[in-house]
C-alpha cells in the first residue's frame, strides 16, 4: 500500500460509524474520530495488522506497546487453546490455579525484586495500585506511623486509576481530577539533567514521611521518552533505600525487553521492593499484570486468619489462567528465540538511522531512544498545528501504524522486527515529516 495508489474504503466507512455509534474510545475525543481515519483492524499476521478493506499496516507501536513478538504467534496460539482445553478462569481468592502457579515460579527468578511474591491483576494501572496500597499498609502492619505520602518524579505517568494518577504528574487533561488526587512529593523529571539531585534533596527532607519512592525505571514513556542516566537512577533508589524506604519500580511500559534488557531496572543495577509488571508480558494476547513484592515486605502482612495484616485486596479476574498460561510460553520464547539479542541488534540500527536520517531535519527538536523506545520531537512553527497527529497520518497513508504523544512522534518497533522494517518505518517518516512540514512552509 502506498500513498499514490490510495485505501480502498468500501468497508471503512460502514465499520467507523458503527463504532462510533457504540463504542466510547479512552485518550479520544470521539467528536472527530470519525474525522481523523481511524484503522478499523479485522485481523493481524505477523508484524502486520490488516484493516476491514484489506489494507496492511506495519505495526510500528507495538499496538501501544504490549505486542512483543508480533501478532498471530504460532506457539502463542497453541498456549492459549491448550489451556482453553482445560479451563479458562478460576478465582485466586482463596484458591489456585496451575497456569497461574507455573507462571509465577518461572517469572520470579527473572525480576529485579529478589526472591518475590507476586499479586496479579489485568492491567498496569492496577498493579501500581496494588503497589501503593502494599506501601502503604506495609508500614501499618510494622506499627510504624507517619509514612502516608510518596514521593514521585515530574513528567511522571503511572495509569489512569485515581492512584495511579496522583502519581502522575498530570497532563492529558487530568487536572481536573485534582480534588480527587492525593498530593505527593514531586521531583524533577527525566527532562531536567539534574533531576537525580532535586530528588536526592527531597528524600533527605522528607523520607521520614514517605511510605515509598515511585519511579519508571531508565524511560518515562508516557512524558515524551525522556531518558535518564542509569547511575542517576541507581543513586536515587540506593539512596531511598539507605534510608529505609520502599522502591518502586513501574516497569509496566519498559519491561518485557523494550530497553534492550528483559527488565529496565538490570541497566540501573537497582533491586527494588516491589516492582509492577504489563503491557508485555502476555505478548500482547490477554491483559495481564502483576505487582513483584520483596520477602521483606510480603512478610509484613503475615499473621492471624481475618486479622488486619491481611491484603484485603484482590481482583475478579486476578491470576487469570488464559493469560498466564500465554504468558509463560511469551517468556519461553523470549529465550528460546534469543529476543533481546535482536532487540539490541536493531535498536542500533534505528539508532544510526534516527541520527543520519531524522535528528538533522528542520521540523525535528530531538530523537530519544533507549532500546527499541524512541520519541521523535517535532519542532512546529507555531502552538495548534497537531505535527503530531498529522504526521502519524501521514505515516498510516504510507502502511506504517504510529501514534503520536502530542508533538512526539512515538516509535515502538516489535521485538522481533526485522533490518528491513526498521529501515521502512524510518524512511516512512522521514517522508511523512518531510510532507507536514512542506505543507506548513
Amino acid at each position: 500500500m502506498t500513498e499514490e495508489t490510495g485505501r480502498a474504503r468500501d468497508a471503512h466507512d460502514r465499520w467507523v460509524a458503527r463504532d462510533a455509534a457504540r463504542v466510547w474510545h479512552g485518550f479520544t475525543q470521539m467528536s472527530v474520530y470519525a474525522d481523523n481515519e481511524p484503522v478499523i483492524v479485522d485481523r493481524a499476521e505477523g508484524h502486520e495488522v490488516i484493516d476491514v478493506d484489506g489494507n496492511r499496516y506495519l505495526d510500528a507501536i507495538s499496538s501501544l506497546w504490549v505486542t512483543t513478538l508480533g501478532h498471530h504467534v504460532p506457539e502463542l496460539d497453541a498456549a492459549l487453546a491448550e489451556q482453553a482445553a482445560r479451563v479458562a478462569h478460576t478465582t485466586l481468592l482463596g484458591n489456585g490455579n496451575t497456569a497461574t502457579i507455573e507462571l509465577a515460579e518461572a517469572l520470579a527468578p527473572r525480576l529485579p525484586v529478589p526472591d518475590p511474591h507476586l499479586l496479579f491483576a489485568s492491567d498496569g494501572a492496577a498493579s501500581v495500585e496494588q503497589a501503593l496500597r502494599i506501601a502503604f499498609q506495609h508500614w501499618h502492619n510494622r506499627g510504624v506511623g507517619g509514612r502516608t505520602r510518596y514521593l514521585a518524579l515530574g513528567g511522571a505517568y503511572h495509569g489512569d486509576t485515581i492512584g495511579a494518577l496522583s502519581l502522575g504528574a498530570g497532563g492529558f487533561g487530568t487536572s481536573m481530577l485534582d480534588p480527587l488526587r492525593f498530593p505527593v512529593v514531586r521531583a524533577p523529571g527525566y527532562d531536567d539533567p539534574d533531576w537525580a539531585i532535586g530528588a536526592l534533596d527531597l528524600l533527605e527532607r522528607h523520607h521520614g514521611t514517605l511510605a515509598a519512592v515511585v519511579l519508571e525505571p531508565l524511560v518515562q514513556g508516557a512524558a515524551g521518552m525522556h531518558v535518564a542516566d542509569p547511575d542517576d537512577v541507581r543513586r536515587v533508589v540506593d539512596a531511598a533505600q539507605d534510608l529505609g524506604l520502599l522502591v518502586i519500580a513501574d516497569e509496566v511500559a519498559v519491561g518485557f525487553g523494550r530497553t534492550g534488557t528483559l527488565f529496565a531496572s538490570e541497566q540501573c543495577g537497582i533491586a527494588p521492593d516491589l516492582c509492577c509488571v504489563g503491557k508485555g508480558i502476555t505478548g500482547g494476547y490477554l491483559p495481564l499484570s502483576a505487582t513483584a513484592v520483596a520477602p521483606h515486605v510480603y512478610e509484613s502482612f503475615l499473621g492471624p486468619d481475618l486479622s488486619e495484616h491481611t491484603l484485603y485486596h484482590g481482583h475478579s479476574y486476578s491470576g487469570n489462567a488464559l493469560a498466564c498460561a500465554v504468558a509463560r510460553r511469551h517468556l519461553e520464547l523470549i529465550d528460546e528465540w534469543d529476543v533481546l539479542a535482536n532487540v539490541n541488534a536493531r535498536a542500533a540500527e534505528l539508532g544510526e538511522l534516527l541520527d543520519r536520517r531524522i535528528a538533522k531535519l528542520d521540523a525535528v527538536g530531538a530523537v530519544r531512544r533507549r532500546g527499541l523506545m524512541t520519541g521523535v520531537e517535532l519542532a512546529p512553527p507555531a502552538d495548534g498545528l497537531r505535527w503530531g497527529r498529522r504526521v502519524c497520518a501521514e505515516a498510516v497513508r504510507r502502511g506504517v501504524l504510529l501514534r503520536p504523544l502530542g508533538d512526539v512522534v512515538v516509535l515502538m518497533p516489535l521485538l522481533t522486527s526485522t533490518p528491513e522494517e526498521i529501515e521502512r518505518i524510518v524512511a516512512t517518516l522521514v517522508e511523512a515529516i518531510e510532507r507536514v512540514a512542506g505543507s506548513a512552509a
